[in-house]
């Protein structure tokens, strides 16, 4: 039994840092080709943020893979197959009650984190990234991706969901977290500006919490940083992109060693 859980945690850790490579290297892709030179000379700090991520993807596989065994073993969990199982009216409400109940805890362990101590513990090494590239998604200290690999693996114990619920709710934590790092605007405006921008939280808004650091701490949705005083409202890229221009320009017009 041992053996079966550890291969099931090694097996959840290779997934979740394969997840990691594929989606972070393909935004990565994306932006060099979109905004050529944004990530230009910072091949030190991807490396690191790599690194990082994939550390952070064993904290975040090995609970997953425990908890995984124990569903499919012995019918731990919420987590359900059968469609029918639920009325279906409650496929989607799950799916958006698992996402505000992980906004609200990583919202209060995020604004945690910016306390003095917390935050030169662990968090300081997340906001090393300045920028934050693609690559910084899952570049956590080991204290900080504790506290955000518990709770999917906990949620399951109480909140039920179908199995493609949960896939959806664990692709949009994927893609939120690569795309609100990765230098620039990927979503069509009306998703951050407006009525609707409003309540999310794309890359425009977590923009500004990598600048002033003390606001924007939310995840998915606006609601606790607007409710608790702390939104920001949302920056833009021209300073970042104004350098990338730069480094670009000066690395074209520098002399061939």
């Amino acid at each position: 039994m041992i053996i079966a859980i550890l291969l099931s945690a090694l097996a959840m850790t290779v997934i979740v840092g394969v997840r990691y490579l594929i989606v972070s290297g393909a935004f990565a892709w994306v932006t060099v080709r979109k905004h050529p030179g944004l990530y230009l000379g910072l091949d030190p700090q991807v490396r690191r943020e790599i690194v990082w991520s994939l550390a952070s993807a064993a904290l975040y596989g090995i609970p997953a893979g425990v908890v995984a065994w124990g569903w499919e073993h012995h019918g731990w969990t919420r987590v359900y197959t059968d469609i029918h199982a639920y009325p279906l009216w409650y496929a989607p409400v799950s799916v958006l009650l698992y996402l505000l109940l992980h906004d609200a805890w990583f919202y209060w362990t995020h604004r945690w984190m910016h306390r003095p101590a917390p935050f030169k513990l662990a968090h300081a090494l997340h906001h090393a990234s300045r920028p934050p590239t693609a690559w910084a998604a899952m570049a956590f200290h080991p204290i900080e991706a504790l506290t955000g690999a518990v709770v999917i693996p906990l949620l399951v114990f109480f909140v039920p969901i179908h199995v493609g619920g949960l896939a959806i709710v664990l692709t949009i934590m994927t893609v939120m977290g690569v795309t609100n790092h990765m230098g620039w605007e990927i979503f069509p405006r009306f998703m951050w500006t407006g009525r609707l921008g409003g309540w999310l939280i794309t890359a425009s808004h977590h923009q500004r919490h990598h600048e002033l650091y003390g606001c924007n701490y939310g995840l998915y949705f606006r609601h606790w940083d607007r409710l608790c005083g702390t939104d920001r409202g949302v920056g833009d890229f021209a300073r970042e992109h104004a350098r990338a221009a730069r480094r670009v320009t000066a690395a074209s017009t520098a002399p061939a060693e």
